[in-house]
């Protein structure tokens, strides 16, 4: 009988045992499933900026029979070009002369007749400039250059549809700003969804601030925010709230 007891008190004991377990496991079971219960949503902020550089590439050539002939009608064209950056306010001292290459066409094997000009040299003036809108009048009045027999093409095989590219370089001072409104409209999106929803906000689960991206203002096919002025920043926060019961 004594020996009854005991093994019944075992099996007692591995019963509780069990029960408790389950218990236990289920509680941690409940509170996972608690860390489950949020919402994402995502925090919109813009800014409109404008462009405070412009880097215009410019490309000269000078052609002609005789190389050192050529090499003189592109020193004229390249002070053609400064005269004519002078005249529309343009700071000449910060052009920067690139891409110096000579062409002979009696050396290409396939040409056929007789070329108009042997020798074509071609050089690219580099403007950099923190008067953005001076160089976009200027472009728009490249064809003067052509009216006083310099030869000239905008870009220079670089820029944005052969124009200026302009920059906006103070995104840096633009970043805490965004991100403390993004963060803020995240927020006012989780409090109004935890309203709809009858529930409690509770605390930030996950946070990605997202990319800032810098995008034209007029938004068109073709437009790129490098050939405009005026951009707009814009960035996406994605948040994570976690909901109460």
């Amino acid at each position: 009988m004594a020996s009854l007891d005991r093994g019944t008190v075992r099996m007692v004991i591995l019963a509780l045992g069990i029960a408790l377990g389950g218990l236990l496991a289920g509680r941690g079971f409940a509170r996972a499933r608690a860390t489950e219960r949020y919402v994402t949503v995502k925090g919109v902020t813009e800014r409109e900026v404008r462009s405070d550089l412009a880097i215009w590439p410019l490309q000269v050539i000078g052609a002609d029979n005789d190389l050192a002939t050529a090499n003189a009608k592109l020193a004229r064209s390249i002070a053609g070009v400064r005269q004519f950056m002078t005249r529309h306010g343009l700071d000449t001292t910060r052009v920067e002369l690139t891409g110096f290459t000579v062409s002979d066409a009696s050396s290409n094997q396939y040409a056929s007749g007789v070329p108009t000009n042997r020798f074509v040299i071609r050089q690219t003036m580099l403007i950099r400039s923190s008067r953005p809108d001076a160089v976009l009048q200027a472009s728009q009045l490249i064809g003067e250059l052509a009216a006083i027999g310099v030869a000239v093409s905008s870009g220079g095989g670089e820029g944005p549809s052969g124009g200026p590219t302009f920059v906006y370089s103070g995104l840096n001072t633009l970043k805490p700003r965004m991100i403390a409104e993004s963060t803020a409209r995240a927020r006012e999106a989780a409090e109004q969804f935890a309203k709809d929803s009858r529930t409690s906000l509770g605390g930030i689960r996950r946070a990605n601030q997202g990319v800032f991206e810098i995008l034209p203002r007029d938004q068109a096919p073709g437009i790129s925010a490098e050939s405009q002025i005026a951009k707009v920043v814009r960035v996406v926060s994605t948040v994570e709230y976690l909901l109460g019961s």
